[in-house]
Formats: structure tokens, sequence, C-alpha cells
């Protein structure tokens, strides 16, 4: 069956864009990958030479441009609002990366505008469709450990320093919850479901004077707006608790941690923020077991040597939506109800924390699990898998 590519352009050509580019460009027969832009000319061209993309655009050709069916938007947040209402509204599919947008009202209006267009919108991260989460999604809608009953959910970072590395970390979204939490909420989500009640405590970043990359040069102390660290506790639509600690206002010796509680048994999963972090199972009178990968996308370089390697699979995402779009179904993995509703827990733990009352969000979704049973490489690793199966329906 001859398969009929998206013809896609990547628009934001920063450091993400590099894992992107090369991902998108070699490793999806659904994806054909003609265009890149960028708000500097500059660094779209140089890009383009160095993946061997065919062109370059300016944003407002990529708009007009009847040959291109999808855009993929990796900009800094600050202007996501911005570049996925230009493309909805000129008649382009979107995806984008994390966050959805920095405001949640902003964000529902850009999933009822695509609703309107009948356009698909779809929103990283999308971590959660590698082989680790899908794994444990796997185990879980397996009955592996029986009913689910809570879960813990917890990273730490020194984000208030990490915010000299990475300026954008200063503005809107940059707190650590923000930045790094929504691939925990991401992956809770897409493990036990929709959450339906937030309760919460949060505490702001301190003024941070400079003290690595600006320590001799007259630079204002600065604030990360928002909470930098927050203590929840969500209720999920089947029933099940959660708690949640993200803390950015501590030391970069990073701790994280995803354990789902069960009737039967006990899932540890690894880091949410790669594709391929160990699932352990732990049974009643059994030592833990490291349980292998039941889906392909495990965040394995096979591309050959590049610097950005371990970025590991992003742009499944991308991929997954190409195929839904192609297949006139639903993306129920990730989709503008996963990125809006992510957001909006994320948001609510926020409203919480500051209102003292429980928040109970207004969005749900649908997170469908991949098929199992496709893997990245066959053969003993020698030759090239077909993970890309999982992505078709």
């Amino acid at each position: 069956m001859k398969i009929e590519k998206i013809r896609t352009a990547v628009v934001g050509c920063g450091m993400i864009s590099n894992i992107y580019i090369r991902n998108l460009s070699r490793m999806f027969a659904i994806i054909d990958l003609t265009t890149l832009c960028d708000v500097n000319p500059a660094a779209a061209k140089e890009k383009a030479e160095t993946y061997g993309i065919p062109r370059t655009m300016s944003i407002d050709e990529v708009a007009a441009a009847p040959d291109i069916d999808l855009v993929v938007c990796l900009t800094g947040p600050a202007v996501h609002e911005s570049v996925i209402r230009k493309m909805l509204e000129a008649g382009k599919h979107v995806y984008t990366e994390k966050m959805f947008t920095t405001d949640l009202a902003a964000s529902r209006a850009l999933v009822k505008l695509a609703d309107e267009k009948g356009l698909y919108l779809g929103v990283a991260p999308d971590t959660v469709l590698g082989a680790g989460i899908q794994t444990a999604r796997c185990l879980i809608d397996r009955g592996m450990i029986g009913d689910v009953t809570s879960a813990l959910l917890t990273i730490n970072r020194n984000q208030v320093l990490n915010s000299e590395y990475f300026r954008f970390l200063r503005g809107p979204g940059g707190t650590l919850p923000y930045d790094v939490g929504v691939y925990y909420i991401g992956a809770a989500i897409a493990l036990l479901g929709s959450v339906t009640a937030i309760a919460a405590f949060g505490n702001p970043a301190p003024l941070h004077a400079p003290e690595v990359l600006y320590a001799n040069a007259e630079a204002e102390p600065w604030q990360i707006p928002g909470n930098n660290t927050v203590a929840a506790s969500l209720r999920f639509a089947n029933g099940a608790v959660g708690s949640v600690l993200f803390d950015g206002n501590t030391v970069a010796a990073e701790q994280h941690a995803i354990t789902i509680y069960g009737t039967k048994g006990i899932l540890k999963v690894g880091d949410p923020n790669t594709f391929n972090g160990e699932v352990t199972l732990i049974l009643p009178e059994n030592a833990p077991v490291k349980m292998p990968f039941t889906h392909g996308y495990d965040g394995v370089n096979r591309l050959g040597d590049f610097p950005f390697a371990h970025y590991g699979d992003r742009g499944i995402g991308v991929a997954e939506m190409a195929w839904a779009i192609r297949k006139g179904r639903k993306n129920n993995r990730c989709s503008k109800e996963f990125g809006l509703h992510c957001q909006e827990v994320l948001q609510g733990m926020d409203i919480a924390a500051q209102t003292g009352s429980v928040y109970v969000p207004e969005s749900s979704c649908v997170m469908e699990g991949l098929k199992p049973g496709f893997y990245s490489s066959m053969f003993g690793g020698t030759a090239r898998g077909d993970a890309e199966y999982s992505l078709m329906d």
C-alpha cells in the first residue's frame, strides 16, 4: 500500500528542534519534512543545511503554502498561542511542544478553534508514547497489579539555577511544575486517566541573584513567576488518589519517582522525561522484577552519531497524529484534549494552593494505549524494527 505522506513544516529552530528535525526527516514513513522556519532566517537556513531539509520559509509563507499540511511548533511557550492560532486559521493541522500555551483560557480557545475548523491539534509531551510508559500502561490494563488504588509522583531540581542557563525559564511557565512536572502529570494521565479533583499547597521561587553565568556581570536579580514548589493531592476518575511533590527550590541532585499501587501489586515507573524508563513489578512473596518492554520507541539512537541523541524519540506524537489524519480517526493520544487537561491540572494545583479549596477540572481526556508487540529494532538490534505500526490505529 502506497503511503501518502503528511507534508510537514517545523516552526522554531532552537535547540530542541535538532532532535525533532532529525527524527521527523528520518524515522517515520508517514512524515515528509519539507520546510523549516524561524524568526531568525539564518537559524532556519543553518538547520536546513545540516539536516538536508529542502527549503526555509517565513512564518507568513508557511501559513500561505498550499503544500504544507501539518506545522510542528517548537517556539518558546510565550509565542505558542500566536503561532498555533495563525496556522489553524490558515487551515493547517498543528502539533506543539509543551506547554500548550501559558494561559488556560487561550488554550481552551485554540481547542475550540481547531474543533470549529475540523483540524487536528496535538501537544507534547510525547514521552508518554515511549516504551517505558506504554509498557507500564499495558501491565496495568492487563491487570498485573489489580485495581489501581493510589500513585506517587515526585521530581526535584534547582530550577532557579537552571534559569541562569535557560533564560526562557524566567518567564511564565518557567517554574518546575510547568517545565518538568508536566511530564509526570502527563504520565499519570496516560496511566490512570483524567483527574477529577485537586488539593494543593505551594511556595514561590526565591528572588535570585546571579551566581554562575552572570556572577561578574551587571545583571539584576529575577524571580521565576508562580509556585516553584507544589505539594498536591489528586483524585482520578477511576477512583484512585495520588500524591504529587514538585520541588524546584532545592539542589540539582535530581530524585524522580513514579509509583503506582494496586490491589495485587506495585509498579515502579522510570523517568517520564525519557522514553525508556525502567518498569519494575513488585508482587507479594516475590523479588522485584524489571519488566521487558512491550513496545518500541525506547529512546535508543539508531540513526548514527548525533550530539542531541539523548533527547530520544521526540516526534512520535507528531507521527501518531499524522497517521490519525491519514486514517481519518481521532488522535486519542497526544491530543488537544490531553494537552488541555495536563495544563488545567497543573494550573488547578496553583489555584487550589492559592485559594485553599479543592479545584475541580472542567476538562477531561481519553488516552488510548498503543498496540504492543511492535519494536524499534529486530534480530538482536541489527535491523530497524516495525514500531511505526503501533502508531497507525
